[in-house]
């Protein structure tokens, strides 16, 4: 496979400048001239994103306002519209051009470049080619291989940019299969929130809307690179700071976002010649996965904090009325918290003990309090232990449930958290079973499906012969990549759904289909009429999307047609689901999705099309705890270890987290340039610590070879990498995701949520003779 490079002499410069800012714009421009796309008509496109009447953004999942703003759209927001509308196409003369071995010689960014797809095709091993094929013929034959296949042994996977409507019907068409495979983007970035909050509060995503950030008067930060991820969330930042309110960040690395913010929305702010807005009034780069220990120290202080309240007769630092109340386990926490020792907490965080008893200061004086996480939190082997931790620190002083306050897992893809809600689990207990089998004449399969990491293994060990995929780029998501990638060819079938040719079209398994499918940007007309879909972002409110572009062929069909002529090919006669009708009037998808979720969706055409969307129906938001004892629950620790079966005490063994560039959205990568970090013209490079290079022996100029530590008998490796040195802690690195995903044993992840913990992988470096 082709370096992950554009030039042959990458530049590392300090970028100085802040978030957003005149560098956003010159980006924007260049990404636009690129793609062949400087015409008004694309500003026009962009003026509708995120808007009422309009589309909804095909990035990352952050809230939509009631009211929005002028430019209501981010770079990276603005970079996958780009890249949707491209004028560049895939077609059948590309496929008859290139035979699929040779293109497994290109980079990720290369396959997708060539545009979108416009055909349908199936791979003809004789040729090493994709050659097309009718609509109905490659319904006729998956169909076929489906139903000569054991359902439980074909895996349902789906991105999480998919609509909800089609999500609801993809999940029933699996389920009436006889699968319960069913895995999407979240297993794979925020189960540990969908295990863990459900335990602490009852619900399985956040209690905030963007209405509390107006009111909050301070906010944490842990484990986000919210500049990239997440861009249009500073806006929030930037008002909440203006009007004095603290913002503590929590990171290995400094992300510009969350150190300087200059706002594209104001002309004024962007002529001026100052360096923005100071985002976080404290930021502290503790050790990968030393979260559990820094967020202990601060309960510490709190609790400090609140012995000398009493004894001096003021105030209570902490909410006992809530605490009694509203909460359990809270006697067991304290015992632990006290327990815990300075020296051990400042050892496994890699912070200073003033630090953290400053943060505790500072949040003792705060009335309401917003906690936002990532992935920082959630991809460790205790990553369920982080999130609740995050909560035992807010529902200390009562900060869950009232105005201002409240968790806020920062959800990456556009409709991930939609998509759980409407049934796509492996899950059954997640799911209205007993409605889907009274409401359409199945039976729903009873045995729990697989989850990524599951289906993962069962590529490997041969126990999955199939794989139907929605969207994503899975192979090069996954960890483990040489391993899945190596046995995903032993597979009998192999479907993609998609919008851009990707790595995963190229491995070619005994039967593989490319079904080529609209964007959510295009018209999609149905029955004559123009159809509406919806999505849910990370605040857990349901927004209304309207395509307008003409698709991108007249072969391409919508992602609703596809799963629809799938269902009907493949079980037509094996439920009272009516494919047709739905199809037809998408409406009708929406009555069914509020018959199933009547709390949640109650209303649901008559309100989805509101500005601002509306809010799901979240307990937890209201006080009212949906767990198993009714109260919100304090969940204790076993540990700080963040990698309890790896011995990392070794001098040369190394923990490296994966990151993301500003110029990439998940798998897809728009180019090699990362702005924010300053690293131009290469992906393959290694951030590391610059006392650790020295005691390596390593120099910028020097180039090694990356190994997974770990004594499993499997190799894994990456070649010729660049070191770089960064302002990241002593014993940590960092470099990009996905490639790096090779590094990642399957087996390292969170121990109940299986979620990859590829923020914290034991590695070791090996210099390269020079050339």
């Amino acid at each position: 496979m082709k370096r992950s490079e554009n030039t042959d002499t990458p530049t590392f410069e300090p970028y100085d400048q802040p978030t957003g800012g005149w560098g956003s714009v010159k980006s924007l421009v260049e990404k636009s001239a690129q793609e062949g796309l400087l015409a008004s008509s694309v500003w026009g496109t962009l003026a509708r994103q995120n808007k009422p009447g309009g589309y909804q953004c095909v990035s990352c999942s952050w809230g939509k306002p009631a009211e929005p703003r002028a430019f209501e759209y981010c770079e990276n927001g603005a970079k996958a519209t780009l890249w949707e509308i491209t004028p560049k196409r895939c077609d059948r003369e590309f496929f008859a051009r290139h035979r699929v071995s040779e293109l497994l010689e290109w980079t990720d960014h290369d396959l997708e470049k060539q545009g979108r797809l416009t055909t349908p095709m199936k791979y003809d091993a004789t040729l090493d080619q994709y050659v097309p094929i009718r609509w109905e013929t490659a319904f006729r034959e998956i169909a076929a291989e489906l139903n000569d296949m054991d359902p439980e042994s074909v895996v349902f996977y789906v991105s999480g940019r998919a609509a909800l409507e089609t999500s609801h019907m993809w999940q029933l068409f699996a389920r009436i299969y006889g699968s319960n495979n069913l895995p999407d983007s979240s297993n794979m970035c925020h189960e540990s929130t969908s295990v863990g909050l459900p335990e602490s509060i009852g619900s399985p995503v956040g209690t905030v809307t963007l209405a509390d950030f107006d009111a909050c008067d301070m906010m944490f930060f842990f484990g986000h690179n919210t500049g990239t991820n997440a861009p249009r969330l500073l806006h929030w930042v930037q008002e909440a700071r203006k009007r004095g309110a603290p913002v503590i960040t929590f990171n290995p690395l400094k992300e510009r976002g969350l150190m300087r913010f200059k706002s594209p929305q104001h002309p004024l702010e962007m002529l001026s010649p100052g360096e923005g807005t100071k985002m976080s009034s404290d930021y502290y780069q503790l050790k990968c996965g030393g979260d559990v220990a820094a967020m202990t120290g601060i309960a510490k202080a709190v609790f400090a904090l609140d012995d000398a309240a009493r004894e001096a007769g003021k105030p209570r630092v902490l909410d006992l009325d809530f605490i009694d109340t509203h909460c359990h386990g809270f006697e067991e926490f304290e015992r632990f918290v006290r327990g815990s020792d300075w020296d051990e907490i400042e050892r496994c965080s890699g912070l200073a003990r003033g630090d953290l008893e400053h943060t505790g200061r500072v949040y003792s004086k705060a009335e309401r309090v917003i906690a936002n996480y990532g992935m920082g939190l959630t991809q460790h082997r205790h990553g369920i232990e982080n999130v609740q931790m995050l909560c035992n620190l807010l529902l200390m002083r009562g900060m869950m449930g009232k105005e201002g306050a409240g968790i806020s897992p920062i959800r990456g893809h556009s409709n991930v958290q939609g998509q759980r809600t409407v049934g796509i689990t492996e899950k059954l207990d997640l799911i209205p079973h007993e409605k889907f089998e009274q409401f359409y004449d199945f039976t729903v399969p009873k045995e729990k499906g697989l989850d990524t990491v599951e289906a993962c293994e069962g590529i490997i060990d041969g126990s999955v012969k199939g794989f139907v995929c929605l969207g994503g780029n899975f192979t090069r998501a996954v960890p483990e990549t040489g391993l899945v990638e190596e046995a995903w060819r032993k597979m009998r079938l192999n479907v993609q759904i998609s919008t851009k040719l990707n790595r995963n079209h190229l491995l070619a398994a005994q039967n593989t289909y490319i079904l080529p499918c609209m964007g959510r940007l295009e018209r999609d007309t149905q029955n004559g009429v123009d159809q509406f879909v919806s999505i849910e972002d990370s605040t857990a409110c349901i927004h209304a999307s309207l395509g307008t572009i003409e698709p991108a062929s007249k072969e391409i069909l919508s992602e609703p047609r596809i799963v629809v002529e799938l269902a009907k090919a493949t079980v037509a006669d094996k439920s009272s689901v009516p494919w047709d009708e739905w199809l037809a009037d998408y409406s009708k998808i929406r009555d069914a999705i509020e018959r199933a979720y009547p709390d949640d969706f109650a209303g649901y055409n008559e309100r989805f099309r509101t500005p601002g969307g509306f809010h799901r129906d979240i307990g937890a938001s209201k006080r009212e705890w949906r767990t198993q004892n009714g109260k919100a629950n304090f969940l204790t620790p076993e540990s700080f270890d963040v990698d309890p079966d790896i011995d990392t005490t070794s001098q040369d063994v190394l923990k490296l987290m994966t990151v993301r560039s500003n110029d990439q959205f998940n798998t897809t990568v728009y180019g090699y340039d990362d702005r924010l970090r300053g690293v131009d013209g290469t992906r393959m490079v290694i951030l590391m610590n610059e006392a650790d290079m020295k005691r390596l022996g390593l120099t910028n100029e020097s180039r090694v070879d990356i190994e997974t530590h770990a004594d499993d008998g499997v190799t894994r490796r990456v070649e010729d990498y660049r070191v770089h040195a960064w302002d990241v802690p002593a014993g940590n690195c960092a470099g990009y995701y996905p490639e790096l995903n090779a590094l990642v044993p399957l087996w390292h992840h969170s121990r109940r949520a299986h979620v990859p913990a590829a923020k914290s992988v034991p590695i070791r470096l090996i210099k390269r003779s020079a050339a």
